[in-house]
């Protein structure tokens, strides 16, 4: 329930935008909003569309394992002996790539210093070596636990707002066109700052959902509902959504439309089987057989797909080769130097197929 002084504070902010009105030149614009898209500072309202706005900083865990900043792009790292730069977020696949192509090796990155880590609220903060960069990690929640930031949904972008200061009496319009603008705008909100808000504003959930909000009662109804209503993925485990958008269409249109398969990793009942089917060539057809050549011999046998995401199973049955029938779960396609699918079963099954055919 609003008390009588947001009421009077809000009486006075719609009269003095009305009384402006009349006097403002050409280049400025007043909105007679209802109370509803009136934006104040340290309101729950604000403080949610902050949180929504704060920088995420667990997109780079494979980096660093800091969940409260992320490091700036471009940078140089060396990747168990791979020296790769790292330009975009999609290159974050890389590091992975060569991390998992052998899982007996132990997993080694070294940053090349210095480089600039963007903090929560997006300051830069330029680190020259380790002992600063662990100083910093030092300050983020660990995995999985509990921080500010809201990572279940994002503002679609622009925002229109209109700011009066009771203090100057100007009335500015705002165009907020990204989380950093957003969070600084909020961020620098003083007591005597009234903001009306554009609507409708439209969100975007993490399933890709898209919702609109007609005013701020619904907008903080909405950013309750879903903020925690997702995996924020604060942990340091890169390979537990490689398959997130994984679908059959994708995986049969790669191993139809790439021929000569070969087998580089086989792990069956805790034993290695890598050269068991050394020399062997897999052609997978759209009518669901599949052929193995070896020796002037083929072997034929079926696949089956079904399901989608980290759930997408991959049933092989070729008679002659049992190492290789198994109903597989499709753990990650990788395309980096050899196209690879990458397919497993509890901790202890795996078959990987590759190919040269990008």
């Amino acid at each position: 329930m609003k008390t009588i002084a947001q009421k009077v504070i809000f009486y006075i902010f719609i009269t003095a935008l009305v009384f402006i009105t009349s006097c403002r030149t050409e280049e400025t614009e007043s909105i007679q909003a209802p109370e509803d898209e009136v934006l104040v500072a340290n309101s729950s309202v604000a403080s949610l569309m902050q949180k929504t706005s704060i920088n995420d900083g667990s997109n780079d865990n494979i980096i660093d394992k800091a969940n409260c900043f992320n490091i700036k792009l471009p940078i140089t790292v060396m990747v168990n002996g791979n020296s790769i730069t790292i330009k975009t977020e999609e290159d974050y696949k890389i590091i992975e790539y060569i991390f998992d192509d052998d899982d007996d090796d132990i997993d080694t990155l070294f940053i090349s210093f210095p480089i600039t880590i963007i903090l929560s609220d997006f300051t830069n903060v330029r680190i020259n070596n380790y002992t600063e960069l662990y100083n910093y990690i030092s300050t983020c929640n660990g995995e999985n636990e509990i921080d500010d930031d809201i990572e279940c949904l994002d503002f679609n972008y622009p925002i229109t707002a209109s700011l009066y200061n009771s203090n100057s009496e100007i009335i500015e319009s705002i165009a907020i066109t990204s989380d950093i603008q957003l969070y600084g705008f909020i961020k620098n909100l003083r007591n005597t700052d009234f903001v009306t808000i554009k609507f409708p504003i439209e969100v975007t959930l993490y399933d890709g959902t898209q919702l609109i909000t007609n005013n701020l009662n619904e907008l903080k109804d909405l950013i309750e509902t879903y903020g925690n209503n997702c995996d924020e993925d604060d942990d340091y485990d890169y390979n537990d959504d490689d398959c997130n958008d994984c679908n059959q269409d994708q995986l049969l249109d790669i191993l139809t439309n790439c021929s000569g398969w070969s087998i580089d990793k086989l792990e069956r009942y805790g034993n290695d089987y890598d050269d068991y089917y050394d020399g062997y060539t897999f052609n997978f057809r759209t009518d669901g057989t599949v052929s193995a050549f070896y020796a002037n011999n083929t072997n034929y046998g079926t696949y089956t797909t079904k399901g989608t995401g980290n759930s997408l199973i991959v049933t092989i049955n070729v008679p002659k080769l049992p190492y290789c029938n198994n109903n597989w779960v499709l753990h990650e396609i990788s395309k980096y130097t050899e196209t690879k699918i990458d397919l497993r079963v509890g901790g202890n099954d795996r078959m990987r197929y590759k190919n040269n055919c990008n």
